[in-house]
This record gives C-alpha cells, structure tokens and sequence, in this order.
C-alpha cells in the first residue's frame, strides 16, 4: 500500500469537514501538508491539531473563487516548497436556489469555486508531477456531479465538468505515472448545507435532515484516502443516497420519478 509519510501533500478545503477530517488522517501518517481554505482562523485551529502528529504542516489561506488569487497561492507554494506528491482538490461550496431564480452571477462564481480552482491548481502542480515522473491528485467531486438534483443546479454543474475534466487528465497522465482519482460523496456530515449560497449569494443558513443524519466526515475521509491509494478512478461514499447513482445508470425511468420525490433539502 502506497504510504504518504514524509510527502509534500496539499488539501483545499481544509478548515472543516472532509477536508479538515483529511488532513487529520494525512497528518497522522506522517506526510508533510499544505492545507488551504478562504477560513484562515478555522484554519489555524487544524494545523495546530495536524502538527501534534506531523513535524510540517504550512497553512496558506485564499479565495478559490478568484482566479488570480488561486494561480498566484500555486505558484508561490511550488517555488517555496518544490513538487506536490498529492494534490487534493476538495475546497467547494454548495448552493440552494432554483434554476428559474439564480442570477448568472451566482452559476459563474459557483462554477469558479467548485471547478475551475480546480483546474488551475491541477494545470500548476502537473509540470512538476509529470518532471518527477510521479504523483496523485484527486478531486472531490459529489453524487450530484452524476446527476442533476433540484436546488443545485450551478453545483450538479461544477461538479459534472469535474469528471469531464479529470477523468481526461487521468488517461493522459497514466504514461507519467500520475495518478487520478475522483470521490464521489454523498450526505456526509458537514457544513456544506449551512454555508450554501441561494440566488441571492446569501448563505443557506440550514443543516438538511439528510445531511445531518449522513456519513461521518472521518469515515468519508478514510475511505478517500484509501482510494487514493489504492489508485482507483473513482470512489462513492455515503449511505444508501449512492444507489441514486446506480438506478441513473441501469434505471433511467425509474430515476427520473424518484428524483421529483426526493425532498430537496
């Protein structure tokens, strides 16, 4: 089994739920982090709790949804730190409004924040990776990046260009040695509902009923790490909301009605 001890590893999204709870695993095996979100005192308060199980972890907070921000934080880590070993794309936020009533402002600043981060830093730390001849990124991605669901349009979208995006860069990066791997969660608990924006970019303010009764943020983080090394292309993590996935697939009519009937938040 690939281990991470002593490895330049760099989380987004770190200051709370999967990524906080990925950081903590990923500290305890030894390997040195980078950790990231736009929370930089929820942030001080994980890197405290990661140096009690790892001699080097480096907070850098920033604003995924600005572009220069993100390229600029990238390259100022690569030439502070070297080349990243393991990249993990898991900064994000979620949103609560219907289709009909979100201004374009709001798909584009989700989309900014839920995709396109993503992409920068991934484009910023590849040279090195492909240079070294090694490496791993992952993104996290969610069961609504398989399928549409009511409230989240802007999101089902983001996270739908995630798998475009890196299953590609996968096939292209296999003869590098590089390896890719997209996590698919789905009701962990999180914050992820609280802090969701409506159409107005005003947080959601609420803890959904599924969210609350979901998957720990600890388990979810377990089984991505394990994932990861174990190289594989995709993982679903969650209850029984991840056979949503699988009626989409073999079941499309069936979906569809359920899809309607499901309570939204």
């Amino acid at each position: 089994m690939i281990s991470f001890k002593n490895r330049l590893v760099w989380i987004t999204g770190a200051s709370s739920g999967i990524g906080k709870e990925l950081a903590l695993q990923l500290a305890e095996e030894g390997a040195h982090l980078i950790i990231s979100s736009n929370d930089a005192q929820e942030l001080s308060h994980v890197a405290d709790e990661c140096r009690e199980f790892t001699s080097f972890c480096q907070e850098y907070p920033f604003d995924l949804s600005s572009p220069v921000e993100v390229k600029n934080t990238a390259e100022t880590i690569i030439n502070t730190y070297g080349q990243i070993y393991l990249l993990i794309n898991n900064g994000g936020i979620s949103q609560r409004s219907l289709v009909k009533d979100t201004p374009i402002e709001i798909d584009r600043k989700i989309m900014e924040i839920d995709y396109f981060s993503y992409v920068i830093l991934t484009k910023t730390v590849l040279p090195g990776m492909i240079e070294a001849g090694e490496g791993f990124i992952a993104a996290t991605s969610s069961i609504s990046g398989k399928f549409g669901f009511p409230l989240r349009s802007s999101y089902a979208a983001a996270k739908h260009a995630i798998q475009g995006f890196f299953e590609t860069l996968r096939a292209e990066m296999k003869p590098h040695n590089i390896s890719v791997t997209i996590a698919y969660p789905g009701r962990i608990q999180t914050n992820i509902s609280l802090r969701a924006i409506d159409q107005n970019g005003k947080e959601h303010g609420k803890m959904d009923p599924g969210q609350q009764n979901g998957l720990s943020a600890k388990e979810c983080a377990r089984q991505y790490i394990k994932a990861i090394k174990k190289r594989k292309p995709e993982v679903f993590i969650g209850k029984s909301e991840i056979f949503m996935v699988h009626i989409k697939r073999l079941f499309p009519s069936i979906f569809f009605r359920i899809v309607t009937k499901i309570k939204p938040t």
